[in-house]
């Protein structure tokens, strides 16, 4: 099975009613993808709507029509998000083009509210309710037997296709476990590994002290240190092997796990050496966030708040859960739409420009939280946006932090984003519309910095 839609296709399917033709077109937009109807190809080679065929040539024509279109579509580049109709899995051609080249997720529905949906819409088997209701039950394993996730709404549906989802850590499987240190005694984790930092002796240490083989997993349970080493670990240990991520922290549940971004730190900096290597699954357990110490839990709200600007929507007046349920969810549509970092994936970093400068200069004393809100009110006050101060310094409350200037800004002109020895800043037009500048004159980024510093 698919554990992801990460340069795969994105296969919606499910009963008729399951509303794939009302999720699939935001859904594409969210992924930055076209979105295919196969029923709609079949109507325009055909020239005539699928209850027109059905009519006149009956409906196994009309499954010949449909395979015909679904593999065709499955068999293009680049990936779309693509909708097949209620029957198309009771093609096997069908079914094994979707396990070769597409996520393929199940947009789920009762009988009872596909036949108020759809019962007076025409279609050719909505037409009498015992009927109706015998076609669902015969259909129903076909979807539970081909589809890589299932999703109810549109959050659901970018989570899923991300490969995460929502549950009890316990039910991550893996062959080896890595935990932080005070998670696994905060939660009663037991295993041969555990971490603290994410460094190359770290990172050696585990290379050194694992006995799985390469079709083995490692499961990552802990904050976003956690899931970078061993994430990174994944990536070199026997050229790769799969991982899965359990973070346990607010900061790795609304971003630091997702997204297949994973390093280590070395003495430049942070994060500057590492790779893209995407968890088979990352599974969000928010009860682990019950023992976070509120350092901790500040350290992920900056991370909501920072997440809030760039969608334009205030992300940090939600519960918990529906904080990390929409942070996640926004995170996974910008990975899944640019992996790599080509693009703007880079919008990610608002504010972290400035931050890991901070967090550098202080030797890593700084929290990252404290860091990322005092970056945040840097970046608005850059891109000229004083009156979005008030949310940042009322939610975070941040306050200036004594370490060297000039060790600072040599720390931010190192930053890995610099292009041309040009200091790359991530900066808002307005609240959800950010932009990446390197045309920012060095003085101003240089008062800006200073303005954090005690």
């Amino acid at each position: 099975m698919a554990s992801n839609a990460l340069e795969r296709h994105l296969a919606l399917v499910g009963f008729m009613g399951a509303g794939k033709s009302t999720l699939g077109p935001p859904l594409a937009d969210r992924l930055g993808r076209t979105f295919v109807s196969v029923d709609s190809v079949v109507e325009e080679r055909v020239g005539r709507s699928v209850a027109e065929i059905f009519e006149s040539h009956g409906e196994a024509a009309f499954r010949e029509l449909e395979e015909e279109a679904a593999l065709d579509v499955l068999s293009r580049r680049p990936p779309v998000v693509v909708e097949l109709g209620g029957g198309a899995l009771g093609s096997g051609h069908t079914c094994v083009a979707l396990a070769e080249h597409a996520f393929t997720l199940h947009l789920d529905v009762t009988s009872e509210e596909a036949w108020a949906r759809v019962s007076h819409s025409g279609r050719p088997l909505a037409r009498d309710r015992e009927e109706f209701d015998a076609l669902y039950a015969a259909r129903a394993p076909l979807y539970g037997g081909t589809a890589d996730g299932m999703a109810h709404d549109l959050g659901g549906a970018l989570l899923a296709a991300a490969g995460i989802r929502f549950g009890p850590h316990a039910d991550a499987r893996g062959e080896a476990v890595v935990a932080d240190v005070r998670a696994a005694e905060a939660h009663g984790i037991d295993t041969a590994h555990t971490v603290e930092r994410k460094t190359l002796a770290e990172a050696e240490r585990l290379w050194e002290a694992l006995r799985i083989d390469r079709f083995s997993t490692l499961v990552a349970l802990g904050g976003g240190t956690t899931t970078d080493l061993v994430g990174f670990v994944a990536a070199t240990y026997m050229r790769g092997v799969d991982w899965v991520a359990v973070p346990s922290t607010l900061v790795g549940q609304v971003d630091a796990s997702i997204g297949g971004k994973v390093g280590i730190d070395i003495g430049q900096g942070k994060n500057l050496v590492g790779a893209f290597h995407w968890p088979v699954a990352t599974v969000i357990d928010t009860a682990l966030l019950a023992t976070l110490p509120e350092e901790e839990r500040r350290n992920g709200l900056a991370e909501v708040v920072k997440t809030g600007l760039l969608a334009g929507e205030p992300f940090w007046e939600l519960v918990t859960e529906e904080q990390v349920r929409r942070c996640a969810a926004f995170k996974a549509a910008i990975c899944l739409r640019d992996p790599y970092e080509r693009g703007e994936r880079a919008h990610l970093n608002l504010g972290h420009t400035f931050a890991h400068a901070l967090e550098a200069a202080s030797d890593y004393t700084v929290s990252h939280g404290r860091a990322v809100a005092l970056g945040l009110t840097a970046a608005l006050r850059v891109s000229g946006l004083d009156d979005e101060l008030g949310a940042v310094e009322e939610v975070l409350a941040p306050e200036p932090v004594a370490v060297d200037r000039d060790r600072a800004w040599a720390a931010l002109q190192r930053d890995k984003k610099a292009i041309g020895g040009r200091v790359r800043l991530v900066l808002l037009e307005r609240p959800g519309e950010p932009i990446v500048t390197s045309e920012i004159e060095p003085e101003r980024v240089r008062a800006a910095l200073d303005a954090l510093i005690a």
